[in-house]
């Protein structure tokens, strides 16, 4: 259910922020709200990692019309999230976890991350990381794994020897 927030100097009107964690992801949508023009409609929700509540997400922050959804680099868990919703057509921002300034004595957990992560996007205060397109990754994977595959052959080797 979206709740009102009142709100100054809103900038990107339909914006959602990831936290994105091993086994789960929360996930912060603000949008305007229905009931006035300086407040803000906000609804977190909690999703698995696995595909189908992956899709479940996608499906949801598109029926809310989300155009920007930002989420912090956090090891590699993020790439499955980015990548589908990359792929469903939203504006995906990775951001560094240092460029979100986290307020000290301010506590800090998953949904309270992800809502200032999102209010930190809707004012355009954040800046993307570069992530490669689709056929980039794809040779660069191809690459990696023929290294692997030197590697190994050359180990082999040794062990024969």
């Amino acid at each position: 259910m979206l709740n009102d927030v009142i709100d100054d100097g809103v900038i990107i009107e339909r914006v959602a922020a990831i936290d994105v964690g091993k086994a789960e992801i929360v996930v912060c949508a603000r949008v305007p709200s229905p009931t006035g023009r300086r407040s803000r409609a906000q609804e977190v929700r909690k999703f698995a990692t696995m595909t189908p509540a992956l899709m479940e997400c996608s499906d949801w922050l598109s029926q809310l019309q989300v155009t920007r959804v930002v989420m912090e680099a956090t090891s590699d868990y993020w790439k499955p999230v980015f990548y589908l919703l990359e792929a469903a057509g939203f504006e995906t921002w990775l951001v560094n976890a240092k460029d979100v300034k986290h307020l000290p004595g301010r506590p800090k957990t998953d949904t309270l991350d992800a809502v200032w992560l999102c209010k930190v996007a809707e004012r355009q205060m954040l800046r993307p990381s570069f992530v490669p397109p689709e056929p980039i990754r794809k040779l660069r994977d191809l690459t990696r794994y023929r290294v692997d595959l030197i590697n190994e052959r050359s180990r082999e080797k040794n062990r024969v020897e």
